[in-house]
């Protein structure tokens, strides 16, 4: 069997899991590594969060804890199995091994086991149904390790059975492929053909759990012919995407826009065509109202606020800014530079600071201007100057102007 000794593995043993690991130990009750931190640290990442495994029940897990003096927080997961316990300022996440005994395609009945064959069986992705003991063997019944060396992406066991028992899975297949493989096109047909007879699954998929898994698919690798192969495979009607998304225009945008680090919502609205495809996917998906009103800004501006010819390209962004009432309008418009694909001009956007208006109400009244209409007339005139001149001008050179006038 492999050992790992990585220093992101020696990195996990705080005083908090040393803590766990005894009374686990002392009960002779198994604790392992489980799932994702497991595909993490065989990878060399560090990973985010972790996640055990334990042959002891719920109920056994809560008398040693309690009786250990240790603070249990919330039991939302405790039918599931999972018990928080926490120790040093840390939160452990343990959750009985499990059989699931009952699907319905969104969630599943379980019930408890001590066979960790059995519960890797039940996980998606062989590579995260590997475990990992915390003397570092590793545990690996569906060849995960193989897997995730040779960049692989497998169902574990039948690809149709997986996905039965909860639809969401063919996206998050969709989703560690973008993380895991080197190219895009290297599927097993027959995974491919058990995710299009199960597409219409989705449909009974909550749109929130949808999206969270959208946005990841939206931000990592092959996005464009992960989208591509959702229309292929006929999912993309059932996850709140356009039935007939600009695809030509998706492949375009998601060639520049990955390394500029973009939205979600900035990569999706390359495929939409107009208003209504953003009403729908938000029907669909409850997106945010941030989220949505990103999009109708993107849709309306891509073709209209381009960057000025000659030797200021920034100028219409800095005026469409200068002239905006609205909040957040910068972050926008650095998302709508992202989408053009114009990595420069995203650079010196950003290093911009928005110049003051240097001439106030107050300014004006000392000249001898009293009416509020007229002193509201020359702040407008004088802010149109200011804009001309590339909002250099300085409160004397403005105030001239006016006395001209």
């Amino acid at each position: 069997a492999m050992r790992l000794q990585a220093p992101q593995f020696q990195a996990l043993f705080t005083p908090g899991l040393r803590s766990v690991a005894e009374l686990f130990e002392q009960k002779n009750h198994e604790l392992r590594i489980a799932g994702g931190a497991v595909r993490d640290l065989l990878s060399g990442v560090t990973p985010q969060d972790i996640d055990f495994a334990t042959t002891a029940t719920p109920a056994e897990m809560k008398e040693m804890f309690t009786a250990a003096g240790v603070r249990l927080i919330n039991n939302k997961g405790e039918k599931h199995g999972t018990i928080t316990a926490r120790l040093q300022e840390q939160n452990f996440e343990i959750t009985t091994l499990r059989i699931d005994v009952v699907t319905d395609g969104r969630h599943a009945e379980v019930e408890f086991t001590t066979d960790w064959h059995k519960d890797a069986e039940r996980r998606d992705l062989t590579v995260n149904s590997m475990f990992l003991g915390l003397d570092g063997t590793l545990y690996d019944f569906f060849n995960g390790y193989e897997d995730l060396k040779s960049k692989r992406v497998r169902f574990v066991g039948k690809a149709s059975e997986r996905i039965q028992e909860d639809y969401l899975r063919i996206l998050r297949y969709f989703r560690f492929y973008g993380r895991i493989t080197e190219k895009p096109g290297d599927h097993e047909p027959t995974t491919l053909q058990a995710i299009q007879e199960n597409a219409k699954g989705l449909a009974g998929i909550s749109g929130e759990r949808i999206w969270v898994e959208l946005k990841k698919i939206l931000l990592g690798n092959h996005v464009n012919h992960l989208v591509q192969l959702m229309y292929e495979l006929d999912i993309a009607q059932y996850i709140g995407l356009p039935l007939d998304g600009n695809l030509e225009e998706f492949a375009r945008v998601t060639k520049n826009i990955q390394k500029l680090s973009p939205k979600p919502m900035t990569v999706l609205t390359s495929l939409f065509r107009g208003k209504d495809d953003v009403t729908n996917l938000d029907l669909r998906l409850k997106i945010s109202k941030e989220e949505k009103n990103l999009g109708l800004f993107l849709l309306k501006q891509r073709q209209e606020l381009t960057k000025g010819v000659g030797p200021e390209p920034l100028r219409p962004y800095q005026d469409f800014l200068m002239d905006s009432r609205e909040a957040n309008t910068n972050s926008k418009i650095f998302e709508l530079l992202k989408y053009q694909g114009e990595e420069q001009l995203l650079k010196e956007m950003q290093e911009w600071t928005v110049p003051t208006f240097p001439v106030s109400g107050h300014d004006l009244r000392k000249m001898g201007i009293t009416s509020g209409k007229e002193i509201g007339a020359a702040l407008q005139q004088l802010r149109d100057e200011w804009k001309k001149s590339g909002y250099h001008m300085d409160k004397e050179e403005l105030l001239s102007c006016l006395k001209k006038v």
